[in-house]
């Protein structure tokens, strides 16, 4: 009975692996099912219904859409669309807006603006920060 589990395991996780390795198939690979829409290309993943495919813009995955029986929709609103196109077009215009915003704030503050800053608003990190700091005091003058 153990030696027969033991097999069991085996060929599961064998299953798991091959089906990973379809899942992750790139746009280019032959046995990708890969659907092309005016400026995207959707690679088919998995499911049934609905059907899961990952966006492609040039060679960059943007995000992932899904193919319902009446219509398609994207992992970023919840929306209805009744063209994939639609639904890869605001999932890439809302990566784009999610980019910009992530590198406008990706900088941390300085110092001095954390010392600007209402203290029940930092964060415990920022505290950390202004505990190190030391600030040039070359400029100070005593009155």
């Amino acid at each position: 009975m153990a030696q027969n589990m033991i097999t069991t395991f085996c060929l599961q996780r064998t299953e798991l692996e091959e089906s990973l390795d379809k899942i992750l198939l790139p746009p280019t690979d032959p046995n990708a099912e890969v659907q092309e829409i005016p400026g995207f290309k959707l690679v088919y993943v998995d499911g049934a219904c609905p059907r899961n495919y990952r966006v492609y813009k040039a060679d960059s995955m943007i995000g992932v859409i899904f193919q319902h029986i009446t219509h398609w929709s994207n992992a970023v609103d919840q929306i209805r669309y009744a063209e994939p196109v639609d639904a890869a077009v605001r999932l890439d215009e809302f990566m784009k807006v999610a980019r910009v915003s992530t590198t406008a704030t990706e900088k941390p503050p300085t110092e001095e603006e954390l010392l600007d800053k209402e203290f029940d608003a930092l964060t415990s990190d920022e505290w950390e920060r202004l505990k190190r700091y030391v600030p040039e005091t070359r400029n100070l003058v005593a009155v």
